[in-house]
């Protein structure tokens, strides 16, 4: 069980509450410096958060309190439901996973079988450390700062290591925010933070059905294309990168999908050695990155 103190005030900003089991509500009476008395309300709230022994994320359990977090402004990384799950519930968080843009997961029994002491009914939410931005409000935005967008893609990048490397380099060469699928994509834990250096809590991380969808989007609102490739590509050093555009890194098995290919306004390599056939996805967008930076 996890206790919560949490003191409300005018103008502070809502506490985020996950699944509230009991609330003791009490006034508290203290002197000002004025020498008047006020009153301030508390809340000690107990909870069924549970954090895992190595701390590295936090799961809600059960379905009723999965609900209430979807219910609530808990941030939710993903929900991951059994795949035999039928009926009215499974039907509601479906449709509430939908509405508040939450991946829903379908698994076997086998994936939940490590939360077998926990009462789970077949639902486990995941925490997210960080908050998630629509790329449809986030463009604008940056346009609105008088900047140009730039925009870092991974479409397949599932490492959390290379992940956090890659969201270190956005960072430091002025990304305006790092898009990725709701399903296929690293998981933002600890360790995608603990690689990043603690960039992945400064720079924007956009997330979006899947990777054509949030495409499609940039593409629409005039944004120029560039994805990385290892052959029938121009050179990076060919290309005159600047102003607003979409850069897209793909996974290092597969690379970019095709149907990005397909939608891209220019694709492009690193010239390298022919002593090696490709770079780590992180060191290859760093490279790239740079390249952008220092010509725009």
């Amino acid at each position: 069980m996890l206790v919560q103190c949490i003191l409300h005030k005018k103008h502070q900003e809502r506490p985020r509450i996950y699944n509230i089991d009991l609330i003791f509500r009490m006034n508290i009476c203290s002197k000002q410096s004025t020498g008047q008395y006020s009153w301030t309300r508390m809340e000690i709230i107990i909870t069924s958060l549970v954090m895992d022994p190595n701390l590295k994320k936090t799961e809600i359990f059960g379905r009723n309190p999965v609900m209430d977090a979807l219910d609530s402004d808990v941030l939710l990384d993903k929900i991951y439901i059994l795949n035999s799950l039928r009926g009215p519930y499974e039907i509601q968080i479906r449709n509430k996973c939908r509405e508040k843009q939450v991946p829903l997961i379908k698994v076997p029994e086998v994936k939940l079988s490590k939360f077998r002491h926990k009462n789970h009914q077949g639902v486990v939410a995941v925490i997210s450390p960080i908050t998630f931005y629509n790329i449809e409000e986030l463009v604008p935005w940056v346009y609105e700062q008088g900047k140009d967008p730039f925009i870092l893609v991974l479409d397949g990048v599932t490492d959390v290591r290379n992940f956090g490397a890659i969201a270190r380099s956005a960072l430091a060469f002025n990304v305006s925010a790092i898009l990725i699928s709701s399903k296929k994509s690293a998981a933002v834990n600890s360790d995608a933070i603990k690689s990043s250096a603690g960039a992945l809590l400064k720079i924007p991380v956009c997330r979006s059905s899947t990777i054509l969808e949030g495409i499609n989007y940039l593409k629409s609102i005039g944004l120029p294309i560039y994805s990385a490739a290892l052959r029938n590509a121009k050179t990076l050093n060919e290309l005159n990168i600047t102003g607003p555009k979409v850069v897209v890194m793909g996974s290092e098995d597969r690379g970019v999908s095709r149907e990005v290919l397909q939608l891209s306004d220019e694709i492009f390599k690193i010239p390298q050695s022919p002593e090696m056939e490709s770079l780590n996805v992180s060191v290859a967008s760093g490279i790239i990155l740079y390249h952008c930076f220092v010509n725009q």
